[in-house]
């Protein structure tokens, strides 16, 4: 079945950077939009980035806008999300996930701003 896997999620200092990696296999990965998503403790899930499937196209969440940079390599089908200037809000659990909603999402990895 398809299949996406996070990674680089980890414990870092307010003001600090993260990137994030999410690996696709078992389905056309270049055809699909992505987003990266977050979900923080208490709170609802959020859409924060958005690459269209060439990498032409990105949108971000006004929260992060600025300090997130989404990108995508179609020849590893690999996703990325690089963070700076992270701040304590920051912290949640972090998901890749096709656009359509249904195709493909991970299991997430965990980001803690502290």
């Amino acid at each position: 079945h398809v299949q996406l896997v996070e990674s680089g999620g980890g414990l870092v200092q307010p003001g600090g950077s993260l990137r994030l990696s999410c690996a696709a296999s078992r389905f056309t990965y270049r055809k699909y939009g992505m987003n990266w998503v977050r979900q923080a403790p208490g709170k609802g899930v959020e859409r924060i980035a958005t690459i269209n499937s060439d990498g032409s196209f990105t949108d971000y969440a006004g929260s992060v806008k600025g300090r997130f940079t989404i990108s995508r390599d179609n020849t590893k089908d690999t996703l990325y999300l690089e963070m700076n200037s992270l701040k304590t809000e920051d912290t949640a659990v972090y998901y890749c996930a096709t656009v359509d909603g249904h195709t493909a999402r991970g299991q997430g990895t965990q980001v803690t701003v502290s």
